[in-house]
């Protein structure tokens, strides 16, 4: 019998660590007729990093002239938003086709969206996760992030009451959501040498995943 089918949401980024979840998601996460959401939390200094990200998934960029500022370029304000939202889209569009490689039946679909008043970045997530009916959430994380130990070490902010008072300030992104997330939250380190992942979730602490 078929499992029912389910949303996966990726924190994309134009960094390794998404990159890893990205792939992650791809060979443990979804099946076929699952959907995979790619989501990105637009950040003025992203676009820099998204000049770099083809260089993360090993493949060639889709328009090799995009992915290098050239001397030539205007330094008005018109060029450099161009130069930004084309960057941004590449990286994201460069994502979506790391599906062909693995699952190219899997519906795949890329949502955007900027920080919103009285929101950062981790509950702008949190938020749209809900509103989009996730149910699971992928985020890449830094190698360091569980060193001291446990997260019980660590003062939450409560993510309900008043809107504008939550803030996950002071506190990374991914154990924010990993804490305050209603669906199954992994966040996902890549093993470089030993190969496979370490995961972290609710349950699971430093949990390594063979690939």
């Amino acid at each position: 019998m078929q499992e029912p089918a389910k949303t996966v949401l990726v924190v994309a980024d134009p960094n390794r660590e998404s990159s890893s979840a990205l792939q992650y998601a791809l060979s443990h996460s979804v099946l076929d007729h699952d959907e995979l959401i790619l989501f990105h939390v637009d950040n003025p200094s992203n676009w820099i990093h998204a000049f770099h990200f083809n260089t993360f998934l090993k493949i060639p960029p889709a328009n090799a002239g995009v992915h290098a500022m050239s001397s030539d370029h205007g330094s008005g304000s018109g060029t450099a938003n161009l130069e930004k939202g084309t960057a941004l889209k590449d990286f994201l569009e460069e994502m979506k086709k790391e599906r062909n490689r693995t699952k190219p039946k899997l519906n795949v679909r890329i949502e955007r969206v900027a920080l919103e008043a009285g929101r950062d970045r981790a509950n702008t997530i949190l938020h749209h996760s809900e509103v989009l009916g996730v149910d699971i959430v992928v985020i890449g994380q830094k190698r360091s992030l569980f060193a001291k130990g446990h997260l019980g070490s660590y003062t939450w902010p409560r993510p309900g009451g008043r809107s504008s008072g939550s803030s996950s300030k002071g506190i990374n992104t991914a154990e924010y959501l990993i804490e305050n997330c209603k669906c199954t939250c992994v966040g996902v380190q890549k093993k470089a040498l030993a190969g496979g992942y370490v995961l972290n979730s609710k349950t699971h602490k430093n949990f390594w995943l063979l690939a």
